[in-house]
């Protein structure tokens, strides 16, 4: 039998955990070929989760949970819960039931193909429909800047086989950006296209800040093309202005009492050139700042506690 590690990352969901664990172990009932565990990585939730995550890893030993120090951020928390698994594969899947996890089989059915990554791609989803073409618009931009394919309408939402997971766990990235290694790394992958149903309880703690934050992660992640982006509109503009002030001292020279520069021309160009520069550096800074966290051996997550992971030692304890 081949042991599966199922990872949901938790944060302000008390009102879905018991779904999401009920889900998941039916459809491990109808798979008795493999037996299976489900990792809760809760994100320091200040609601009930925690309480009913403690309650359910005392009555189910297949569910372990990480309960982390403080909030690390969705990324960095769910990426530290896939490298605790102990399985052979781990399947991602989130908590609100917007992924379904009717697709488990189906991608075990993949895996068992020989993919090492199958990702579930959402062709079509029941959230608000703004929302939904922005994220296209953002695999756009993100397909047009990675040096390699970058996935599109795929949220992480899919299983990933041991040894890539051994390959992440040995990069040693403090923040990555996981469904942009897919492609880099070169493993066998495919996709499986499936509709993103509509949260039914609670509200996502995901607001523009935290989009923000992973969008800019994903970009300096996965590609150099920004920084050249930046160095080629610098000889751009360089040339620009040098053509415009060339033009200016000609007419100046042939009309020398009649021409008049004027402030405004003046005005607006050093307008225009301090904030492309603001501008500039704020994408070197991103690049920068990406150096800092990787050299700097930040942990992913620092955990307040872990439960069922060492059953055994934990059952001598308690006798």
């Amino acid at each position: 039998m081949r042991h599966i590690s199922v990872m949901t990352p938790c944060y302000n969901e008390e009102g879905n955990i018991m779904n999401i664990y009920q889900a998941v172990k039916e459809q491990f009932d109808k798979l008795p070929q493999y037996t299976y565990e489900h990792i809760f990585i809760d994100n320091y939730s200040t609601d009930h989760s925690r309480e009913i995550l403690r309650a359910l890893a005392h009555k189910d030993k297949n569910v372990k949970v990480i309960l982390n120090a403080r909030n690390f951020g969705p990324n960095r928390s769910g990426s530290y819960g896939m490298l605790q698994g102990t399985g052979e594969a781990v399947i991602c899947i989130v908590c609100d039931l917007q992924d379904p996890p009717e697709m488990i089989p189906t991608f075990l059915e993949k895996w068992e193909e020989g993919y090492k990554v199958v990702m579930g791609q959402k062709t079509k989803s029941k959230e608000n429909p703004i929302m939904f073409q922005i994220r296209k618009l953002y695999y756009g931009i993100m397909n047009a800047l990675s040096e390699t394919e970058h996935l599109k309408n795929v949220t992480g939402y899919g299983l990933f086989d041991r040894e890539v997971l051994d390959m992440i766990k040995w990069m040693d990235d403090p923040d990555p950006y996981i469904r942009g290694l897919v492609t880099q790394l070169g493993y066998k992958w495919c996709l499986v296209e499936y509709t993103q149903q509509e949260r039914k309880v609670g509200k996502s703690s995901y607001n523009f800040s935290k989009y923000f934050d992973f969008a800019i992660t994903g970009m300096t992640h996965v590609s150099r093309k920004p920084l050249r982006i930046v160095t080629m509109c610098g000889f751009i503009m360089s040339a620009f202005s040098f053509a415009i002030a060339i033009v200016y001292l000609v007419m100046k020279l042939l009309n020398w009492y009649k021409f008049n520069m004027g402030t405004a021309p003046i005005l607006i160009g050093m307008f225009l050139l301090g904030s492309v520069q603001l501008a500039f550096l704020g994408v070197i800074g991103e690049y920068i700042g990406a150096i800092l966290t990787k050299v700097t051996k930040r942990p992913m997550v620092v955990e307040e506690e872990r439960i069922n992971f060492d059953t055994e030692e934990e059952e001598a304890a308690e006798r």
